[in-house]
């Protein structure tokens, strides 16, 4: 006796879903139960989750049967691991000894795994998946209910959620047939809420606000600088609220990474913009990615928000180095002897340090203890190479006691401050993603040299002024095109069609701290 069932899962390799063929072989033989095709040990062990599924389930299980079971995984050069697959096993056991009626599985996709009592739990890449079986033209996709309204964010797919394996086999014989899940509503918003700090809680700093304004409105990189506890860490906490809520196409996209790196927490989607904080011992792969079975890593966790350095010399000198390709390109390349995967990785960087190891050098009021040569050994931890990928960079001076201890604070006024901050923030971007809309970007850092060009016209004396701050402040080429894309975004918060002379006056002197 010779029987074979086909049916389809995935293998999430990144943040990528790969189609994969589960075939099951039921022969002639002694009894043995073995799974085939470059699976890892998590996976090998789905045959035992199955058998106890199978057999709680009122089905006759492996382990009763007298024969060869083979369950073949292909491709056989992609590694598989997770518990995905074990619903997928199951089913084509089941075609395969005959024990439910045959359905044409040619358009349908298992993914989810098993308790040992056949109920069914959900599992990391579940949206990942669902876009990989609509571009692959599948009709349908079986997955444990939990992860039905994740799924079910795709469009022209018909998701199907079970709760147990018994409610699925009803359902593929049509003796209980289940409703599709309802398509999932997504209307993004602001969520301040899920925020640690809204900017109108911040007192003074009103050059400092600027700065984040710009860097909200065109997802520039900024550098704050400045004495402990000038509120650093609080400005960078609230950059978040006032950055504009995500589009339908980034919430996909930063669902994606979340979900395949299992960080979804019960949530069926991430509509708000992610703020990452690594610590300063992290990893390499930590923050850029990889591992083992690569994962994401901050800054793919940190894709279209915040990624926040604070104390930035105190991170590895290799790790720093490591962030200059990812902030040019909005990827993450993580090579491999066996294959090659690439992470989104489009962030605002948003950095801090202290002038010097004790943090007040040339601070007003407060004398700093350190050497001259520990000041510049502290200050070149951070390569110029880095330093000129950032586009904005400030000093943020200490608040004084007076104005933190002002029982009149208007709040109604921070109120209204950070409402019109917001406002402005969503204008200055509708504006950029009109005018780049040809191009698949969204705000005017990810412009490259050519597109700045053809997108930033100056007149004579717009272009004089920038020729003669080039000539004497000796910034690089990439610098000259971060001032120009900086004194772009500060034109499009004034509403002006054209980059006059004090935007780039402005622009400019965001970047006179690294010639300092």
């Amino acid at each position: 006796m010779n029987n074979i069932s086909k049916v389809f899962s995935a293998a999430i390799e990144g943040v990528d879903a790969n189609l994969i063929e589960v075939e099951t072989d039921i022969n002639v033989g002694l009894h043995s139960f073995n799974i085939v095709g470059l699976a890892d040990k998590s996976l090998s062990e789905a045959k035992e989750r199955v058998s106890s599924a199978l057999k709680n389930t009122g089905t006759k299980p492996p382990s009763k049967e007298n024969r060869k079971i083979v369950v073949n995984l292909a491709p056989a050069d992609i590694k598989k691991t997770g518990s995905q697959y074990d619903l997928a096993i199951a089913v084509g056991y089941l075609l395969a000894s005959k024990q439910i009626n045959d359905f044409d599985s040619k358009n349908k996709i298992f993914a989810g795994e098993l308790a040992l009592d056949g109920a069914l739990r959900g599992v990391s890449g579940i949206l990942n998946i669902a876009r990989m079986a609509k571009e692959k033209g599948f009709d349908e996709l079986f997955v444990p209910e939990s992860n039905a309204a994740e799924a079910a964010i795709v469009n022209g797919i018909s998701i199907f959620g079970f709760k147990n394996l018994n409610e699925l086999i009803l359902h593929l014989e049509n003796k209980v047939v289940k409703n599709c899940q309802p398509k999932t509503e997504i209307k993004p918003s602001f969520h301040l809420e899920y925020q640690l700090t809204d900017i109108a809680d911040i007192r003074g700093q009103e050059n400092a606000k600027r700065a984040l304004m710009i860097t909200a409105a065109g997802g520039h990189n900024l550098l704050m600088k400045g004495s402990p506890g000038a509120g650093k860490t609080m400005m960078a906490q609230a950059l978040v609220s006032i950055l504009p809520p995500p589009t339908l196409q980034e919430i996909i996209e930063i669902t994606q990474i979340y979900s395949a790196a299992g960080l979804l927490n019960g949530n069926s989607f991430i509509d708000w913009r992610p703020f990452r904080s690594p610590h300063q011992t992290a990893s390499p792969p930590a923050i850029i990615g990889g591992g083992q079975n690569p994962r994401p890593g901050e800054i793919s966790l940190a894709h279209r928000g915040v990624l926040f350095l604070d104390e930035l010399p105190e991170f590895r000198r290799d790790l720093l180095e490591a962030l200059r390709q990812p902030i040019e390109s909005g990827k993450a390349f993580i090579s491999r002897a066996k294959n090659n995967l690439v992470f989104p990785a489009k962030f605002i960087l948003v950095a801090a340090m202290n002038p010097c190891p004790c943090g007040y050098y040339g601070d007003p009021e407060k004398e700093c203890r350190c050497a001259a040569f520990e000041v510049l050994r502290y200050q070149k931890k951070i390569s110029g190479p880095l330093l000129d990928r950032i586009d904005l960079q400030i000093d943020v001076p200490r608040v004084k006691l007076n104005e933190l201890q002002n029982k009149n604070h208007d709040n109604s006024a921070g109120q209204k401050l950070a409402e019109n901050m917001r406002k402005r923030v969503i204008e200055a971007r509708d504006i950029q993603k009109d005018r780049l809309k040809d191009f698949d970007i969204l705000t005017n850092s990810e412009m490259n040299s050519k597109l700045c060009d053809e997108m930033i016209i100056l007149d004579k004396e717009s272009d004089k002024f920038l020729k003669d701050i080039f000539e004497k402040s000796l910034i690089s080429a990439r610098g000259y095109y971060r001032v120009l894309k900086t004194a772009r975004t500060i034109a499009d918060l004034e509403n002006s069609k054209d980059v006059r002379v004090p935007h780039l006056a402005e622009a400019f002197q965001y970047r006179l701290k690294e010639t300092d």
